[in-house]
């Protein structure tokens, strides 16, 4: 008796009373032969049972989702007012070309000027963005089968690497040679499809591509998924003439988020390939940042897009939830996850983007998103519309970080942009951040599970890495009723967000709490676990996921480590984050 937790009702919680509490995740961080075992330990029936109901209750799981008198509704999608368009955006058509869309996208970025933006060394193509590419084909100076084959080159050297350093599970030398042959001719022509081709691009392995099957990194998903065709994501940049390299690494199913992978080897962090990428869009995320692609499509459900662009130093984009389309995907079926673009710039963000928008037209009988918009970057430096904008920090949150030069570096951005732009920030506070963790968890894990037990029960769970493993273990123990919990969590959560955004405009904090993490040797063919590190990593982007809002990942600091600060809000201000990139 009197262990049972009643929560107010959202509207009636007085923000005055919460007290921010530092997070601290209890478990045990393990590689290697001790892994091994303790996987075997926790698949046993009784004692893996009752190492996971400890474990849940030392993390309070157990107190948030079954002790506690959640008196809101569940809300099983995200559910938010659709918006109004911002001054200075320009409609996009989402059921149109995405030719024509991302012709207007261009048409929103500042001018393009040769003189100092093209670099002009035609022996590398490395670090080139996607103008630099238009520049150079339709000034025939290059061309896309000149660029093939350095490509080519470079991804083999990286596969032959000691240590190897995968950056792709599935290539095809001659696939890239026969779309950029088809390229170069429709150059030669004067009929390009678009600005985006002859753009060359990285898929994740969860995403589906011609004429890869899909294996989401796994050594047999190939086995029992035969389908070969293009997601629809991949088929609206392929219309618009994108040459795709390939599919890129990714830890294994997306559960985890440093990148290893014992099945193909684990992706290195370009800047030091002794550090992690992050994950689980490791490989996306680091062929960028090696300058080999201006860009990659990586899939974001825990964060899996904005962790490796953090860890690498590239940008990040994590759409609004039904924004792009899962079909064709191996997330489909979720709720919190979306496809999203990763590359050098925010400028290439937004063209990529532009081509790949367009909800499932399922969802949006159900989401009624608002249009789909971009920002006029002249047009906002004309209205001064940075001036106006209210930057949201929660302070103790934002320092909640393994180490104080992450915080610093991001209060850093924020006073240079209150005395450059004339931002206002603004303190806010964001209660039940614990509860929204765990609300998370059961989310993307009842979902992956759901879509794993048919292969499991078909004897497939065996051959899963041990993390993942781990991680269904994990899974197998939340109920219907912890479901229907984590449900009621989201709404309640939704209601203090959307309290928070009539304040403020952006919600800012670093994108996460610990930089790239080494890599453990022992790790390299087992894999590991370490939950504290997961929690660090995670630590500031679970409620773009949970809720279902945009979110971007910025680098803020070329030097040393790589440093990142992220934005969180309902519309997406794109040319905000633009005035930041490096």
């Amino acid at each position: 008796m009197g262990k049972k937790r009643v929560m107010l009702p959202a509207e009636e919680l007085d923000l005055s009373t919460v007290k921010y509490e530092p997070e601290v995740i209890d478990a045990p961080h393990l590689t290697g032969l001790t892994f091994r075992l303790f996987v075997k330990i926790l698949e046993a029936p009784l004692i893996g049972a009752a190492i996971i109901s400890y474990m849940k209750k030392k993390n309070r799981m157990i107190e948030f989702l079954r002790s506690t008198v959640i008196p809101e509704p569940p809300m099983y999608k995200p559910e938010f007012p659709p918006q109004d368009p911002e001054p200075g955006t320009i409609l996009l058509d989402e059921d149109g070309n995405p030719e024509d869309r991302v012709e207007l996208a261009l048409k929103c970025l500042p001018d393009y000027d040769s003189a100092s933006s093209w670099n002009g060394d035609l022996s590398q193509f490395r670090y080139w963005k996607i103008r630099d590419y238009v520049y150079g084909y339709r000034s025939k100076l290059v061309t896309p089968s000149m660029v093939a084959e350095r490509i080519i080159t470079v991804i083999e050297e990286f596969n032959h690497k000691k240590p190897p350093a995968p950056l792709l599970v599935s290539f095809d030398a001659e696939e890239v040679r026969k779309q950029a042959a088809a390229s170069t001719k429709r150059f030669e022509e004067g009929k390009p499809l678009s600005i985006l081709d002859g753009i060359f691009m990285a898929i994740k392995d969860d995403i589906g591509c011609y004429p890869y099957i899909m294996k989401g990194a796994t050594t047999w998903k190939d086995e029992t998924n035969s389908n070969n065709e293009d997601a629809v994501c991949v088929s609206r940049l392929r219309s618009c003439g994108v040459i795709f390299v390939g599919k890129a690494n990714m830890h294994e199913l997306g559960m985890g988020t440093t990148g290893n992978n014992p099945n193909y080897g684990t992706t290195r962090n370009p800047h030091d390939p002794e550090r992690y990428t992050g994950g689980s869009s490791s490989g996306p995320a680091a062929i960028v940042a090696s300058g080999i692609c201006s860009a990659a499509l990586g899939t974001d459900g825990g964060g899996s897009v904005r962790i490796p662009s953090s860890l690498c130093g590239v940008v990040g984009l994590k759409t609004t939830y039904g924004r792009t389309d899962l079909r064709g995907s191996l997330c489909g079926s979720g709720t919190v996850e979306i496809i999203g673009p990763i590359a050098s710039s925010v400028e290439d963000v937004t063209l990529v983007y532009a081509a790949i928008l367009g909800s499932n037209p399922m969802d949006r009988n159900i989401l009624k998103p608002s249009p789909p918009c971009l920002p006029n970057f002249p047009s906002i430096e004309s209205l001064n519309a940075m001036g106006s904008l209210r930057l949201g920090k929660y302070t103790p949150w934002f320092n909640d970080v393994h180490s104080t030069d992450i915080s610093d570096k991001c209060e850093d951005i924020l006073n240079q942009l209150s005395k450059t732009h004339g931002c206002e920030v603004v303190e806010i506070v964001i209660p039940e951040l614990h509860e929204m963790r765990t609300a998370h968890l059961v989310s993307i894990g009842s979902a992956m599970l759901n879509g794993l037990n048919p292969d499991c029960e078909d004897g497939k769970g065996t051959e899963l890495n041990y993390d993942s493993r781990t991680s269904m273990a994990i899974f197998r123990s939340f109920t219907a009723s912890d479901y229907v919990a984590a449900q009621c969590l989201r709404r309640r959560l939704m209601y203090h967000h959307m309290e928070i955004f009539k304040k403020v405009d952006v919600i800012v904090t670093p994108t996460t709490g610990m930089t790239a993490p080494k890599i453990p040797p022992s790790a390299l063919k087992y894999g590991e676990t370490d939950i504290q590190v997961t929690g660090y990593l995670m630590r500031f982007v679970i409620a773009a996921n949970l809720l279902g809002f945009p979110a971007i990942s910025v680098p803020v600091s070329d030097t040393g480590f790589t440093y990142a600060i992220s934005f969180l809000c309902q519309e997406f201000f794109l040319s905000f984050a633009q005035k930041l990139s490096i």
